[in-house]
């Protein structure tokens, strides 16, 4: 029973990284409509059609901050119609008043399929004391799938999750290691 409770977890866990970056692709979509509107001058940095640095973006939902993100830059390429940004730092506040922190040093949002990647040193963690760890992931809209072929470590208060490869299919709530799946709780040995 234990076992399930965690499992729930740790979906819930990667199913809310999953909404924060499709909401956040959502939102740094309508910023962009709004500023061509505005007819602001582009500034053409690295081959990027637009660039801009140091950004936050909060979304804010009937006076409760839902979520806020960070990063070092942002660049947008109209010709592959993917938006990349640079250290990212999302921090997500759930309805039941727990909080989650998703990093990662380039994420890429596809404009068109809504499809997300996020690369290098991926953590998600919850103000319950859960963390998810794996070098990638990445989100498929369409499928509302979120996958890595990478070494995966989950750790909590009482267990730690280590395999290579997971697969979290948000539709049918199902979370999956594909390989090398060892769980160990702490104090105690392998299971």
């Amino acid at each position: 029973m234990m076992k399930k409770v965690k499992i729930a977890i740790l979906l819930s866990m990667v199913l809310i990284g999953g909404i924060v970056l499709v909401t956040l692709w959502w939102n740094l979509h309508a910023r962009r409509a709004s500023e061509a509107e505005e007819n602001l001058p582009k500034i053409s940095t690295g081959g990027a059609d637009m660039r801009l640095e140091k950004i936050r973006f909060v979304e804010d939902k009937h006076g409760q901050k839902t979520w806020e993100l960070e990063a070092k830059s942002v660049q947008q390429y109209q010709d592959q119609n993917i938006m990349v940004l640079e250290d990212i730092k999302v921090t997500f506040y759930a309805k039941e008043g727990r909080t989650f922190f998703l990093t990662g040093k380039q994420g890429k949002v596809h404009q068109d399929s809504k499809n997300v990647d996020l690369v290098g040193d991926v953590v998600l963690t919850s103000s319950d004391g859960y963390e998810l760890k794996t070098h990638s992931v990445a989100y498929r809209h369409l499928e509302k799938i979120v996958s890595t072929p990478d070494p995966v470590e989950i750790e909590g208060e009482q267990i730690r999750l280590t395999g290579k490869g997971m697969l979290v299919n948000i539709e049918n709530k199902t979370f999956k290691i594909l390989s090398q799946a060892k769980t160990q709780w702490k104090g105690r040995g392998e299971v």
